[in-house]
């Protein structure tokens, strides 16, 4: 059935983990009962991010309020799409995404290992640990150092592997 679009049941009130209560911006929670047999809509809203991206299920049947979240929230993925391996999750909702790269040295023609460490914004629909390859695809800034969101989610394939061990993918 990959026709038919995957839609939640029916409302469950969302997690109400913080002093301000939780509610999707794009949906109102007190609407009437429908009077016709017209197709209602859903009572969780998310959205298709494109460029190939599949939406999670636990987004679509979930019921967390992120309003950074690319499939809930009010963010678009535009711009640059990487991949890169988590090294830390202290954070809350925010991961350490490491890339490791080449660069080149023309006087010496080798080429010398680097990494970069970025900043990326990690919805409640993905569990993500320490040591896991994440897509992570470019969005406004949405706070002074993160600009990416994680959109895709590999579990950990050789988890006794360090952090800081170089790994191209």
């Amino acid at each position: 059935m990959p026709g038919i679009p995957r839609v939640a049941k029916e409302y469950v009130e969302c997690d109400q983990h913080e002093k301000a209560y939780q509610a999707q911006d794009a949906v109102f929670i007190a609407r009437k009962r429908a009077v016709s047999n017209r197709r209602q809509k859903p009572m969780r809203f998310t959205r298709n991010v494109g460029l190939g991206i599949r939406t999670p299920a636990t987004a679509i049947e979930g019921n967390y309020v992120d309003k950074k979240c690319p499939f809930t929230g009010n963010v678009s993925i535009r711009g640059r799409i990487l991949k890169g391996l988590v090294i830390s999750t202290k954070m809350k909702n925010t991961i350490i995404v490491r890339r490791d790269y080449l660069h080149y040295i023309t006087k010496y023609r080798r080429f010398e290992k680097r990494h970069k460490n970025i900043a990326v914004h990690c919805s409640p629909a993905f569990s993500i640990k320490d040591g896991d390859v994440v897509t992570i695809g470019q969005c406004r800034p949405l706070s002074k150092t993160v600009r990416f969101n994680v959109v895709g989610h590999e579990p950990a394939v050789n988890a006794q592997a360090g952090k800081k061990t170089f790994r191209v993918f």
